[in-house]
C-alpha cells in the first residue's frame, strides 16, 4: 500500500472487504437508530457500543464540493484536478469522498449521486458519480 492509501484494522477489515466487493457498509446504532461514517465502534450521537454493520443503499445527494487543483502526495497529485466533495447518504449520515466523471459546470448541491468504486494500490475506494452513470468496481467500468 502507499502511504495515502488506507491500512484495514481488525475493526475496519469488514467496511474495506465490502468495498473491495462493490458495497459500502455504514453502522447503525441499535440504541437509537441512527447511522453513521465513518465506521466506529460506538455511535457518536448516544455513545452506544450497540452499533452493527449495514450496506448502504449507494444513493447520495451533493452537499458541497471543492475542485483540487494541486495536491502534492500521491497518488492524488496524478489526478489533479479532482472533486473533493461532502455527499449526503440516503441513509443519513455525511461521508467525504470524490466526485468522478461529472464536468465542474455540472456540479450542483442537491445533485442526485449513486456509489461507484476506484482501485487505490490495495484497496477499493468508494466514488461517486451523477446518478443513471456507469458504475465503476475495481478500476473497471460496469
Amino acid at each position: 500500500m502507499t502511504a495515502a492509501t488506507p491500512e484495514p484494522d481488525p475493526f475496519t477489515r469488514a467496511y474495506w472487504e465490502a468495498a473491495a466487493g462493490g458495497r459500502l457498509l455504514l453502522r447503525r446504532c441499535a440504541s437509537c437508530g441512527r447511522a453513521h461514517h465513518y465506521p466506529r465502534e460506538f455511535c457518536p450521537h448516544c455513545w452506544s457500543e450497540d452499533v452493527e454493520w449495514e450496506p448502504a443503499s449507494g444513493r447520495a445527494t451533493l452537499y458541497t464540493w471543492s475542485v483540487v487543483h494541486r495536491n502534492d502526495l500521491p497518488p492524488f497529485g496524478e489526478r489533479v484536478p479532482y472533486v473533493a466533495a461532502v455527499v449526503d447518504l440516503a441513509e443519513g449520515p455525511r461521508m467525504m469522498t470524490e466526485i468522478v466523471d461529472v464536468p465542474e459546470a455540472d456540479l450542483g448541491i442537491g445533485m442526485e449521486l449513486e456509489l461507484g468504486f476506484r482501485a487505490e494500490g490495495e484497496c477499493t475506494v468508494p466514488v461517486f458519480r451523477r446518478s443513471g452513470g456507469p458504475h465503476e468496481v475495481g478500476g473497471q467500468t460496469a
